[in-house]
């Protein structure tokens, strides 16, 4: 962390003189990943250098699935971090989406100087939906620190949550069927 600037220099420094250059971003690399960063860098330098994006498994749908189908209807994904994005843009979609109704993937939701984001968005959400609608926290999906749970808006608060835990708050449709999280589509069953 902090160091993507410096990371897509070098990749494009390499890439510039000849070189074929792998430059890896954790989940989706065009989903709160390198890619975009990668792209306006490129875009500055006097010569071009041919990139390639490849399509990744973003952090909400790896911990969507562990956890079901949450995803199954209108979605949104949020960063809860203000390092590059003040935090009063980032209330205002959170505010859009809980009006909205819409199931929300919250991104860098905790560290241990950042505490207060992830609990006013908890507030924020529980104005327009019951504590009782569904929320699922998947930390490290896909590594061995894995840990995946299914607790609800009124209490995720006291579950351990960090940079590596993506937190899907669903819609009122939400709902838990056994294990899984699932937000219906609609249809007649």
């Amino acid at each position: 962390m902090t160091q993507e600037v410096d990371r897509c220099r070098a990749a494009l420094e390499r890439a510039a003189a000849g070189a074929i250059v792998a430059f890896v971003s954790s989940g989706d690399a065009g989903v709160y990943g390198m890619a975009g960063l990668a792209l306006e860098m490129a875009a500055t330098q006097p010569a071009p250098v041919s990139i390639e994006v490849v399509a990744g498994v973003s952090a909400a749908h790896a911990a969507a699935a562990r956890l079901g189908a949450p995803l199954m209807l209108d979605y949104a994904c949020i960063s809860l971090s203000d390092l590059l994005v003040p935090w009063e843009s980032v209330r205002r979609r959170l505010e859009a989406v809980a009006a909205a109704d819409l199931v929300v993937a919250l991104y860098n939701p905790k560290s241990t100087k950042r505490v207060r984001q992830i609990e006013e968005a908890a507030q924020i959400f529980l104005r327009h939906r019951p504590g009782s609608t569904p929320v699922g926290l998947g930390t490290a999906v896909g590594s061995p620190d894995e840990r995946i749970l299914v607790t609800d808006l009124g209490h995720f608060l006291h579950e351990d949550i960090g940079m590596r835990t993506v937190v899907i708050i669903g819609n009122r449709s939400s709902k838990c069927l056994g294990q899984w999280f699932v937000t219906p589509r609609g249809y007649s069953l």
